[in-house]
Parts: C-alpha cells; structure tokens; sequence
C-alpha cells in the first residue's frame, strides 16, 4: 500500500469497497459487535504505546530522586532546563508529523518513530553530566513527537465521533500508571548508577515493542484482516457517515482550513491550561511528595495512589462523555475537582492534607485530556484538517510543558507551582464555557439555514471541501 489515498480509497467510491453502500443494513448489535473488535485489537496495543511514549519522557522526575540530581550536578535551574528543553521540539515536530502519518502507513510510521525514540532513551544510560542531558533530552523530543498526536488520529480514523472519547481515555490513561518504582535499586551493576538503568531498559522496552509493532500494528479499517467483508463494508459506511462525507484526500487547502479556524486556538487554549498540570504531576510528583516530610524511597512508593486513582478517573469521565455525546462539561467539573485539589495543596502544610490535595489533583486533572483531545477531534471536518487540528492543539499545547518544567521552584511548599497551575486551570474552564456557547449558536444556526434553504444529507457531495464551514456540520458540545 502506498499511504492513505490509497488505504482509504473506499471512503471515495463504492467500487473499492467489499459491499456496495446500498447493501450494507447495520443494526445496533452489529455495531457494538464491530466496537468490542476494535477495543480488542486496537486499545491495548496503542496504550501499551503510549505507556511507554509518556514514560520515557517523564522518567526524569523520578530519575532526579533516585539520585540523577547529584550524581549529574543538577543545581539551581539545571533539573527544570533538562526537564524543558524537550517540549521546544516536541512541539514543533508534531504537525510535519501528522502529515508524514497522513501519505505513510501508520503500521510503518508509527514504529519508526518508537524504534528512534527507543534509541535514545537507551543511550541516555551513557549520559553522566548536566550537557549531556540537555542534548539527549533534546533528540527524545524530537524523535518522540508524532506517537501521541499520531495516535489519537489514528483511533479518529477507526471510531466515530461519539464513540472516541472514551477510547482515548483507555490510551492515554496509561500516561497516569508511568512511573518507575525499582529499577533504581540496580545502583553499580555494569558500571551505571540506579537512575541510569532507568534510561537504559525502559529504552530496551521501547526498541523491543517497537520492533514487534511492524507486524501487529494494523493500518485502516478498509484493509483490517481482523475484519469479516461484512464488517468491513459497515464500519466504512458508519465512519462515512459520521464524517458526513467530507473529503479524505490530501490537500494544502485543508491544512490551511485548519490553521486559519479560530477555533483550532481555543481549543489550543483549553488543551494547554490541561497540560500544564499534566506535566507538572508527572515532573514533580515524587519532589512535591518528599518535600512533604517523606524520604526518597517513601517518595517513589507514594506516587503510585494519585496516579491510579487519576488512571480509573480517566476511563470512567471519557465513558460518561461518550455515553451523553458531550464534552464541555466533563472537561469543566473534573478542573473544578483539580481545583479543589491545589487549593489544598496550597493553604495545608500538614503532609497528609497535602497529599490528599496531590490525589485530587490527579484525579482532576488527568480525565480532561481525553476528552478534550476527543473534543479538538470533532470540531475539525475531513481527515486532514483533523489531523492537523490535532496536532496543532496537542504541538502547541505541549509549548506549556516547559512552563511546567520551571514553576516549582519554591519548596517545600511551591506556592508559584500550585498558584499558577490553579491561573491555567481557570483559563481552560472559561475557555471552555464559551467553546460550548458557540458551538450550540452555530449549530443552531445551521439548523435554521438548512430548514430555510432545503439542505440536507443528499446535498453533502456539495460541500466535501468545506470541512467544517459545511452548512451540514454539527459541533459537539
């Protein structure tokens, strides 16, 4: 197969499909029937992915407790340098990314890029001072971009809007059980401190999976041999219909469409006021815990609790965002909750109030991403401008990582860390309030105009190139 213009052919013409569109009848047990096969084949491959994707480049938060802070001379603001320096071309890479993945198949991307970043992850075990840190951390960015905005893509292309959410939350709630709690006990073997066999064999891991990811990794549902002809034919027509026939080729116009829509940036908005917080929790979490009273080791264990609690939060708010075909709202009540949870973090000293403040905030924080990724994903009409929607909000979201990696620095109580995530938190939740506002006047409008001028499904062949302007468009709320 040459890339999506020819895997996708399908979605273009009845001819390359197994059975015509007029054939294909998809009752409500087919459907979930064709979803518990994609769940099977799909979820657990890609979150396995991204397990190891998040892993890697937060590892240093408990690379920095386990010793690396010392052994590397981290002093002042070298730990929040390394810690940012990866975010700058992380960011920048994820759009020219999510084109690459757009003309090539996913089964060849997609590992390609896990076979590099694995690489360099391995060889940061070499990485001995502050310099050599900063460039390895330098190329992990780089070279570990296109794996989460290319995979939430990806789950676009297989499930229908309504259903997405809640299979994102199944992928990225990997990202809440990353950590590494033992590893660190292997100080001295081979020459290499504790913190170094992070690097080494969680990059061994990465290289391993990505290596068996060339044969399991399936590419679009038109060519999946998991999938009866049957199956085949009405997933195709379901994801047809549910991107209301707007085009799938590649064209420049559309990633134009995609760069000029003010709503691409609101949702940029949204999704960066969640990362920070993301990244910060994943960055300081074993700090932040052991500058409540803990030692180092106590540190490690107690980072395990907000992260399970933030892995079940995550599931269970992207079911319920499915299952009501909504978004806003659970982006809004898990902040207020996240909220909640850094305001205690803030004014109690005692450690177990702060600690608790660290569960909410996890539980708060990391159900939004999900759903607003899933959310970013609906606005956008047409496989390309999704997917550089998607990449745009997730690439310049990622910008904020590097405020994470430099807000606590006042310890033991990091009142300018919890102070300015609860500033970023507040942005996403108005930002949000009015993305749900003016999704529902626009749709409203829609409505109207299609009553007054006769528009409907049989008329969508007009607007194919239109996207998301498509009189026939609606925006989930």
């Amino acid at each position: 197969m040459s890339g999506l213009n020819t895997e996708k052919a399908s979605y273009e013409g009845d001819e390359h499909s197994p059975t015509k569109e007029s054939d294909v009848e998809i009752t409500e047990v087919a459907r979930k029937k064709i979803l518990r096969k994609l769940d099977i084949h799909l979820l657990p491959f890609v979150s396995l992915l991204y397990l190891l994707s998040f892993l890697d480049r937060a590892n240093v938060g408990n690379a920095k407790v386990a010793g690396m802070a010392k052994d590397a001379d981290l002093t002042g603001f070298r730990y929040n340098t390394i810690a940012a320096v990866f975010f700058i071309p992380y960011a920048l890479a994820e759009v020219p990314s999510n084109i690459a993945l757009k003309l090539v198949r996913p089964s060849r991307w997609i590992p390609s890029i896990m076979l590099a970043w694995g690489l360099v992850m391995t060889l940061m075990c070499l990485c001995n001072t502050y310099h050599d840190l900063i460039i390895a951390r330098i190329f992990l960015g780089l070279t570990e971009a296109g794996l989460f905005p290319g995979v939430t893509f990806y789950l676009s292309v297989w499930y229908c809007r309504a259903d997405v959410a809640s299979r994102v939350a199944i992928f990225f709630s990997a990202a809440t059980i990353a950590g590494e709690f033992a590893i660190e006990k292997m100080e001295g073997i081979g020459g290499l401190h504790g913190w170094q066999w992070i690097f080494c064999l969680e990059g061994i891991a990465t290289m391993l999976v990505a290596f068996a990811s060339y044969f399991y990794m399936h590419d679009y549902p038109e060519t999946a041999k998991f999938l009866t002809e049957t199956e085949r034919a009405q997933i195709v027509h379901m994801l047809k219909e549910d991107a209301q026939d707007l085009a799938t080729h590649y064209d420049r116009k559309f990633v134009w469409q995609a760069m000029k829509d003010y709503q691409t940036y609101v949702q940029i908005g949204i999704y960066i006021g969640l990362l920070i917080p993301v990244y910060a929790i994943a960055l300081f979490t074993p700090t932040i815990v052991q500058e409540l009273g803990f030692t180092a080791a106590q540190a490690q264990l107690l980072t395990i609790p907000p992260f399970v609690c933030g892995c079940v939060a995550t599931i269970l708010v992207g079911f319920l965002s499915d299952k009501y075909n909504m978004r806003g709202v659970f982006i809004i009540g898990p902040c207020l909750v996240a909220l909640v949870g850094y305001i205690v973090l803030y004014t109690q000293t005692a450690p177990g109030a702060g600690y608790a403040g660290a569960v909410l905030a996890a539980v708060g924080v990391y159900p939004t991403i999900a759903v607003d990724l899933a959310w970013a994903g609906s606005i956008a009409g047409g496989d390309v401008r999704k997917g550089v929607v998607i990449a745009m909000v997730i690439g310049l979201g990622n910008l904020g990582g590097i405020c994470s990696s430099f807000i606590y620095i006042t310890p033991p109580y990091f009142h300018i860390g919890h102070g300015t995530i609860m500033g970023w938190l507040s942005l996403s939740i108005i930002l949000s309030c009015f993305a749900m506002w003016d999704y529902n006047r626009i749709n409203k409008k829609r409505d109207a105009y299609c009553a007054r001028e006769g528009i409907d499904a049989s008329r969508r062949a007009e607007f194919r190139d239109m996207g998301s302007e498509s009189p026939l468009f609606r925006y989930t709320i």
